[in-house]
């Protein structure tokens, strides 16, 4: 398989994931502090707490609609561009992809509309239900995606069938309760509440600036502040979790964030700074914390992280095993039936089948692994390893950000818990610079997953290389040059509308519900 093909068909679907992400954890937080505000409504009956549901919604739709033209191209792209990925997991991954269809999407889509178009037509009682509807189903969307991800990054729950070629279902609880999708959706969907909380803390500071809409602004900056930094708080905390699972699971991915090019004594130190060089496998200049690393990702003072040469040979070790399943599993191939496989391959087979996915790590180099030399199977070994200084730094940089946020956040809460929102321009400046910032360390975040995973499609089962379509790279250059495309004239949309909506401002209370949304794409007109 050419690399070409692969390494465009991994760039479109890293873009267009990354595109997608930019309006996903928006619509994650919107839908939570949309339902918190109408909540405060019905309990109050105040009108402005209406009127800033309202408001925060009208950006909401635009941001839903176009994060879900953007979401729909991604699952076909498993058929178009990762055809053997598709029928290698197929009856696992896509019955989380299935129900977040059926269940998720159709109930987040249903209730967006009566969020939107049943002000005048339901109960005050009954349009909350439906905009915490919509709140549960972007929630449960995401949880569906997170335990198709998750499965990526840890399968359990499924078995490998020789006979099929394909892995299969043994246990759909445990790929559901699995511990990795688990910490991520929480980890993605605390990430999403901080999202939108630091976007309508700098939307409202700048109505503040500006001396518009102060009634709502401060409100919705309490709002924004409280909720946000619970969940900035949760991110700490469940970032650490994912970390913890990442030395069980994903040690490769856990020694190249750090840079651990050597397997340290226990408790190993943490690298702050530094300057890793894959060529070299060293880094330079490293500010290091001690034992601090041991106790982040062992909670223990006496379990040893192994680095990355050691984790290098042991993948050498398990490439040499999965040679050997490799030729058992041609001999249970060739015998055509059950009753006709050699004990023998049969029971080689068993002892080595855990390690056929290192085996296609040779892919890349020999059609036959069999064939391989001990130079391809030594360099295959080294594929294992992903980009260390991409890891290293994407990860200093949002795990920094996080810590920002929880300063950022809590010096806003105690303003507003003070009723001094207003007396500090210069922060509130800071607030309207700071919208950005969320979305960098999500995409960030993103980054540290999938680039830590490679070269795995499924960790330690199906290797990428193995995995993509056989298509011309002229094709899948043309579809990438064509999403990229769509998807930047897309987000310019949605930030014309988002900005038009923005300086317009909220509707009058009294004005008529049903048109809500037409005015916020209208803009200013």
């Amino acid at each position: 398989m050419s690399l070409d093909v692969l390494d465009l068909s991994r760039l479109q679907f890293a873009m267009t994931a990354l595109y997608h992400f930019l309006f996903v954890p928006l619509t994650l937080g919107l839908s939570v502090l949309l339902a918190i505000m109408e909540t405060v409504y019905v309990m109050t009956g105040r009108t402005i707490w209406r009127q800033m549901t309202k408001f925060w919604g009208a950006l909401f739709g635009i941001n839903f609609v176009v994060g879900v033209a953007t979401g729909l191209v991604m699952e076909f792209q498993f058929g178009m561009n990762w055809s053997y990925y598709s029928l290698y997991v197929g009856d696992i991954f896509g019955a989380p992809l299935a129900i977040e269809g059926l269940m998720a999407f159709f109930l987040e889509a249903t209730f967006v509309g009566l969020f939107f178009f049943g002000w005048d037509k339901l109960s005050k009682v009954g349009h909350l239900i439906a905009t915490w509807c919509v709140a549960i189903g972007s929630n449960l969307s995401a949880l569906w995606i997170l335990v198709a991800n998750g499965w990526m990054q840890n399968p359990v729950g499924a078995v490998f069938n020789p006979q099929t070629m394909r892995m299969e279902v043994a246990n759909f609880f445990d790929v559901v309760m699995n511990p990795v999708a688990q910490a991520k959706f929480v980890h993605t969907v605390s990430a999403g509440y901080v999202t939108a909380s630091i976007f309508v803390l700098g939307v409202s500071a700048w109505y503040l600036l500006k001396g518009r809409h102060t009634d709502l602004a401060r409100r919705s900056m309490t709002v924004a502040a409280s909720f946000g930094l619970a969940a900035s708080l949760s991110v700490v905390v469940l970032g650490d979790e994912s970390g913890y699972l990442a030395t069980e699971h994903q040690k490769m991915k856990l020694a190249a964030i750090e840079a651990m090019w050597e397997t340290e004594p226990a408790p190993a130190a943490f690298t702050l700074i530094g300057f890793p060089s894959q060529s070299a496998r060293e880094t330079q200049f490293a500010v290091r914390i001690p034992w601090v690393m041991g106790l982040i990702a062992t909670r223990s003072l006496d379990t040893q992280i192994p680095g990355i040469e050691e984790l290098v040979a042991q993948a050498e070790r398990r490439i040499q095993s999965g040679i050997k399943a490799f030729d058992a599993l041609q001999a249970i191939r060739a015998a055509g039936s059950t009753a006709a496989i050699p004990p023998a391959a049969k029971q080689v087979f068993e002892a080595n089948g855990h390690d056929l996915g290192y085996a296609l790590l040779l892919k890349r180099y020999v059609d036959d692994p069999r064939q391989a030399t001990a130079a391809q199977i030594s360099q295959a070994a080294w594929d294992t390893v992903p980009s260390v200084p991409t890891l290293f730094w994407s990860f200093r940089i949002m795990v920094g950000l996080g810590f920002f946020f929880i300063l950022f956040l809590a010096t806003f809460f105690v303003l507003s818990a003070r009723r001094k929102l207003d007396h500090y321009p210069l922060l509130l400046k800071l607030a309207v610079l700071a919208i950005p910032l969320p979305w960098l360390a999500a995409e960030l975040g993103w980054v540290v997953a999938e680039v830590g995973r490679q070269p795995w499609n499924i960790e330690g089962v199906l290797p990428t290389v193995a995995g993509v379509s056989s298509l011309g790279a002229t094709t899948v250059l043309a579809t990438l040059i064509g999403f990229v495309t769509i998807y930047s004239v897309l987000f310019v949309i949605e930030m014309t509308l988002m900005v038009r909506a923005i300086r317009k401002g909220p509707e009058p209370d009294d004005a008529p519900e049903a048109v809500l949304i037409p005015h916020a794409f209208a803009g200013a007109e």
